[in-house]
């Protein structure tokens, strides 16, 4: 089958990383260790499901990956020789009896490599449901790998056929469209941690960042119910157009720390070095960029004991200042992909919580959606997604259909 394989090779990753850095906005295809080969395909273990791929989106960490710019720690959570992509809509060619699954179905692929999967006893995290911060993600029956298309035998989607643990697929509702459906990965990697960390009523949000998880930070939250003021930071036109339009109540560009204090309702003040403090702010902070900058200034953007939450991934981040951490005793946490969470005194499934809300008709999807490529022309899909300026692109997708 046609796939695009990622292989392993240090000095393709290094130069990836070195021209990334000369040139942000272009995808350097001639370097990086990608491409579109024939691969043989069979499902990674027995009793897998088999589903013929329709869509597979391309995320933020797939783009990292090919711009050199993944941490060098999290390198053993992934297994080369891989396929990439694991934002999946497909249709069901078998599954196994007793699944309660059926062929023809539309499915997504929730992409989680935990101890079930991994045919191993749960950890302590899996027991609980807690299964995205599985403590076997280097054991099992798979190779190591967090996640399906970042591991060597269980293949991503950026291919004609992917496989999966039936546990792990779901079936789409008739009323959504493989378009919306394709949203579910994306969407449920910033509903788990709005479900998390869920405002208080009345208190106010900085949602950083206005691409596609910006903007389902803000969508999720008026979602589940959130009537409390939203601030968002957008970087480009479009993106601030599109925040407004999913319930933002003030959208900033590019914002100055003194911008920011007014539009929170904070006091700015001066410093003679360091740019600047801010006193009072947002409650919450969901951080869907994830950059030196935007640490630094969510940091100082939040009032005493207020929560920073990390959305979009990081990995080095220099010349950060944290002294606000202490300062005002604020509560700071990460979030990885996606797994169950309490919500309303019961234990739900994010990424079923997120096909209920897309579903319902009352989550507005126009424009997350910008593009879609065939698989053949995965060096334009690609370049569009580095290029967000100039391709206005907010999330892109491969066709397979």
């Amino acid at each position: 089958m046609k796939a695009l394989l990622y292989r392993r090779s240090i000095p393709r990753y290094l130069l990836s990383a070195f021209f990334s850095k000369l040139q942000r906005r272009r995808f350097h295809h001639l370097v990086t260790p990608l491409s579109l080969a024939e691969v043989p395909f069979a499902p990674a273990r027995p009793g897998w499901a088999t589903v013929r791929v329709s869509l597979c989106g391309i995320c933020g960490s797939d783009l990292n990956l090919l711009k050199g710019a993944e941490s060098m720690l999290l390198e053993p959570y992934a297994s080369l020789p891989m396929v990439l992509g694991h934002e999946i809509v497909g249709v069901l060619e078998n599954a196994p009896e007793g699944s309660g699954l059926a062929p023809g179905q539309r499915v997504v692929i929730e992409p989680v490599l935990d101890c079930a999967v991994r045919e191993l006893p749960p950890c302590r995290f899996c027991a609980r449901g807690d299964y995205n911060l599985c403590e076997n993600f280097l054991d099992g029956a798979l190779p190591p790998g967090s996640t399906l298309g970042f591991n060597a035998a269980a293949s991503g989607g950026m291919a004609e056929r992917t496989a999966a643990h039936p546990s792990k697929i779901l079936p789409v509702p008739d009323c959504l469209s493989d378009d919306e459906a394709v949203l579910v990965d994306s969407m449920a990697s910033v509903a788990q941690p709005v479900l998390e960390n869920f405002p208080e009523p009345g208190e106010t949000v900085l949602v950083w960042g206005a691409g596609v998880l910006g903007q389902h930070a803000v969508r999720c939250l008026r979602a589940l119910g959130f009537e409390g003021r939203i601030v968002a930071i957008a970087r480009h036109g479009f993106q601030a157009e599109l925040a407004k339009e999913g319930g933002a109540d003030t959208v900033l560009r590019s914002a100055s720390r003194q911008e920011l204090a007014k539009a929170l309702g904070a006091r700015f003040v001066p410093t003679t070095m360091g740019g600047g403090n801010i006193e009072g702010g947002a409650d919450v902070i969901f951080d869907c960029v994830a950059s030196a900058r935007t640490v630094q200034d969510g940091l100082l953007a939040l009032r005493a004991r207020g929560r920073y939450v990390m959305v979009g991934t990081a990995g080095a981040l220099s010349g950060v200042d944290v002294s606000s951490l202490w300062f005002r005793q604020l509560k700071v946490t990460g979030t990885m992909a996606y797994s169950t969470a309490l919500w309303n005194g019961e234990r739900v499934r994010t990424y079923q919580v997120c096909l209920d809300l897309l579903a319902s008709g009352g989550y507005p999807t126009r424009g997350l959606l910008t593009g879609l490529f065939r698989l053949e022309d995965w060096k334009q899909a690609f370049q569009s997604s580095f290029d967000k300026k100039g391709s206005g692109s907010m999330k892109a997708a491969f066709d397979l259909r």
